[in-house]
């Protein structure tokens, strides 16, 4: 086990492309950390320069408190787990589990016993005498990942291990992988762009956008207290609404309009976050998360100042939740595209209880909770409340 700091390290490819800025990030021993943003953001290239698949253009990567800039990927004592499995297809099971020890010349008898206990571990014992295409896409999976398990490595470099498996099985191998990393106690770097895994396997999770760190935190913080507007229109599954507004006070309290909607701020939030009062008689983005918007049916007697009332332009019905999709103004086009990150024109949702009996063109009748409202400066993007971690100099 070690621990990987990552200090300014930058990655700028020939044609000029910075696909990593200025990283400062530290790994810590044993910890499952989970690099995570859009496709492009740079945390393969994160990942493989810490593997040192890819040369590092600016900073330094230390691996167990050693700087290994210059040392070659076999000697960094780390196994790495792709997304396509990278299995050898003439070989057969325990032959791919244990065909990296037999490059390092590990004695055959201690070969065995790192097979055998890696099996075990992933219940690949029926399988090691059979080849990859006689295997499915998870148990291939396990192989990939015994394959590393089995080099005792300082560090578990994943990329993306679970993109090629459908829905049900990636729910199944990653519980496996977290319960793995659990056990082993190797110090992992996990990288996806799927938000769920993100949120479910990591100690802490890094967010990253055009090569920039916008927030590392656990994934409770992170979802709880966005550092800034991208992070919160990403983290979260539907995503929040982000939508502009305007602060003004009324009957002693601030409260923030929107399209055809207003909300009055809880005077609870106003007294935790005072900072928010600077910003009376401005502009803001205000966020809300779907969950936080109610049936009205569904609650008792509430202020007018919670209530948001819009047609229905979309129903999903999803079984244990019902997502409905309702315009900032009466006069968004129906036929628009759904965009949560594009303002303009902007469809809210609202996820509510699935007894819910709201149709499509149906007058919705939603209820806030004014106490989980989210604020940011709409020229920086960052939030407003003091007390959320940011990352210095991160884009908005």
């Amino acid at each position: 086990m070690a621990a990987i700091e990552f200090q300014g390290v930058s990655k700028v490819f020939a044609d000029g492309t910075r696909a990593v800025d200025s990283l400062d990030l530290m790994v810590n021993e044993a910890e499952f950390m989970v690099l995570v943003g859009p496709s492009g953001c740079g945390k393969t290239t994160a990942l493989r320069m810490v593997a040192g698949l890819e040369e590092i253009s600016e900073g330094t990567i230390l691996i167990g408190g050693n700087v290994v800039n210059d040392v070659s990927p076999k000697e960094r004592d780390i196994a790495m787990v792709f997304q396509n499995y990278a299995l050898y297809p003439h070989m057969s099971v325990a032959d791919n589990l244990g065909f990296g020890l037999k490059l390092r010349k590990v004695p055959r008898s201690e070969r065995r016993r790192r097979i055998q206990q890696a099996a075990e571990t992933l219940g690949l014992e029926p399988y090691l005498d059979r080849k990859p295409r006689a295997l499915s896409g998870g148990q291939r999976q396990r192989v990939a990942m015994g394959r590393a398990i089995v080099r005792e490595p300082r560090a578990f470099l994943m990329d993306e291990p679970l993109s090629n498996l459908d829905a049900k099985l990636r729910v199944q191998v990653r519980a496996e992988i977290h319960s793995l990393q659990r056990v082993s106690g190797v110090t992992t770097i996990y990288v996806t762009h799927d938000q769920t895994e993100a949120m479910t396997m990591g100690d802490r999770i890094a967010v990253l956008r055009d090569g920039t760190l916008q927030q590392v935190d656990t994934p409770e913080r992170v979802y709880q207290r966005p550092a800034n507007q991208f992070v919160a229109g990403f983290i979260g599954s539907p995503a929040m609404n982000l939508v502009d507004a305007r602060l003004t006070r009324a009957n002693g309290s601030l409260v923030a309009h929107f399209g055809d909607h207003s909300l009055e701020v809880d005077n609870e939030l106003v007294a935790e976050h005072p900072e928010l009062l600077a910003y009376e008689g401005k502009d803001v983005v205000l966020g809300i998360r779907p969950e936080d918007l109610e049936d009205a049916a569904f609650v008792g007697e509430v202020p007018p100042g919670r209530i948001l009332e819009a047609v229905c332009n979309l129903r999903e019905a999803l079984g244990s939740e019902e997502l409905l999709h309702f315009p900032v103004t009466a006069e968004a086009n129906a036929g628009e595209p759904i965009g949560l990150l594009d303002r303009k024109n902007v469809m809210l949702l609202a996820r509510v209880d699935p007894q819910s009996k709201m149709r499509e063109g149906d007058r919705l009748r939603l209820v806030a909770d004014t106490r989980r409202l989210y604020f940011f400066d709409p020229t920086t993007g960052r939030a407003i409340f003091a007390d959320q971690k940011q990352v210095p100099g991160a884009k908005s």
